[in-house]
């Protein structure tokens, strides 16, 4: 006998708006304005408040004016504008060369949000689960890890080799691994950075001697090839703009002794054309009259929605933009007056949270692509982060303050004897910061600073 089994699931369902505004939220000011032109390219319904657009429709004031399906798609038919670059960046190339792949459509869509998430230096540093997220968020559809992971393979076999790794030692295999036919030292090579990467990486060459049954100069060999591999994957390859990271989404001014928060791309007003209202209102009245008029009704309805949705999606992005740097401008006002980084407080993701009312994704997805204009310089949202906190006292201070100050150090040691992280960990202790010997570690790598024995001068 069949089972009947009652369950009660609880999903959330994305509506359309939320994925607009998702969408919208994660674009870049180098790229908000190419989502606006291909939105007012498609759907006639939208147009620029600023612009006194010419070629607007006139509309006939006869009652019996057929609006038939054929003169609909007229009203529809802009015309494109190239806006093809002589130069290719790394990441166009990428989306070209992926429709060669025979990808599916599911497999496309997964492929877009891994190259657009690859950082300007041709890496993947965002984690697959975190791609999911991703997707799951602007598609409304989610993936698995292993589909994920089998597409970002197919996008490592592209030019250039190396691009997509998650790491080093992985850009470097996959250059290797791109060549037909691998020489004895190739292969060697190959095998030092798969067996002993962290050996090779730390300069422990005398490990890695005792590791393998070769001479060492087959093993010098394989060094001074696994040199020549490119550590950056883009290849040089780098977008227009050079970085993207150096583009503003906001510019702070001072006016005044006050701060004035704006958007660098104008803050653009996108409305509803009130003379496709007009076209619209007019056809609802005859709605009923024949399938010719029905089919215009229904065609000029889904327009306007559509349109209605991204601009309340833009508009939502712009006031949630501005919220967030408002909030981070007022916690870290003490920077934005004298640019002294020392001077940046103790910050994380939930504080902007809750101040604005939003899901700490919302901010992560805007913190993690935005970048502010001060009279300081540009800097990304996450350089206003603490990745961590350090106890000074009765104070709480940015992990970043403390990164200063042991850059300092070693920066003034003794090169002949550098300071070991014991010796660095005391003098930070002496200053009142209470650090770990294994916090000194984990700083001094993140700020690429070798150990004490590779710094040393003679």
């Amino acid at each position: 006998m069949q089972k009947l089994e009652l369950r009660q699931n609880q999903s959330q369902k994305l509506t359309p708006q939320q994925i607009q505004f998702i969408k919208l939220l994660q674009l870049s000011n180098s790229n908000i304005d190419s989502e606006i032109k291909k939105e007012l390219e498609e759907n006639p319904v939208l147009e620029e408040k600023e612009n006194n657009r010419n070629e607007e429709i006139e509309i006939s004031n006869n009652e019996n004016y057929n609006y038939s399906q054929k003169r609909i798609n007229e009203l529809s038919d802009f015309s494109r504008e190239s806006n093809i670059s002589s130069i290719e960046s790394f990441r166009e190339s990428l989306l070209n060369q992926i429709n060669y792949l025979k990808l599916d459509k599911n497999e496309i869509i997964i492929a877009k949000q891994i190259i657009g998430t690859l950082d300007n230096d041709g890496y993947l540093r965002r984690d697959l689960e975190s791609i999911i997220d991703d997707i799951a968020f602007s598609e409304n559809t989610e993936y698995s890890y292993n589909e994920i992971e089998k597409v970002l393979f197919k996008i490592q076999s592209l030019e250039p080799h190396g691009i997509g790794a998650r790491n080093l030692e992985e850009c470097l295999i996959i250059q290797i691994d791109s060549i037909n036919e691998l020489t004895n030292t190739q292969t060697l090579a190959r095998k030092i950075l798969e067996e002993s990467f962290i050996d090779f990486k730390k300069k422990q060459f005398d490990k890695i001697y005792n590791k393998y049954d070769e001479s060492k100069v087959e093993i010098n060999n394989a060094f001074n090839f696994i040199k020549t591999l490119n550590p950056k994957p883009s290849g040089g390859l780098e977008d227009l703009e050079i970085t993207e990271f150096l583009i503003p989404d906001f510019i702070i001014k001072k006016n005044n002794e006050e701060f004035i928060v704006e958007l660098a791309s104008g803050n653009r007003k996108i409305n509803i054309s009130k003379k496709y209202i007009s076209i619209y209102e007019d056809l609802k009245s005859k709605k009923n009259k024949d399938k010719e008029t029905k089919k215009s009704y229904d065609f000029i309805k889904k327009k306007i929605e559509a349109a209605q949705w991204f601009v309340d999606a833009l508009n939502q992005r712009n006031n949630t933009l501005l919220k967030t740097m408002n909030t981070i401008l007022k916690l870290q006002i003490k920077f934005f007056e004298d640019g002294d980084e020392n001077d940046l407080k103790p910050m994380i993701l939930k504080n902007i949270a809750e101040i604005i009312n939003m899901d700490i994704s919302t901010v992560s997805r805007i913190v993690s692509s935005k970048v502010a204009q001060t009279d300081f310089g540009v800097f990304p949202l996450k350089y206003f982060f603490s990745e961590s906190t350090i106890k000074k006292g009765d104070e709480i201070v940015s992990s970043r303050v403390v990164k200063n100050y042991l850059k300092k150090i070693v920066k003034g040691e003794d090169k002949k004897s550098p300071l070991s992280d014991d010796q660095i960990e005391k003098i930070l202790q002496d200053e009142g910061y209470e650090v770990a010997r294994r916090t000194v570690a984990k700083y001094r790598e993140q700020l690429n600073i070798p150990v004490a024995r590779l710094r040393r001068e003679y």
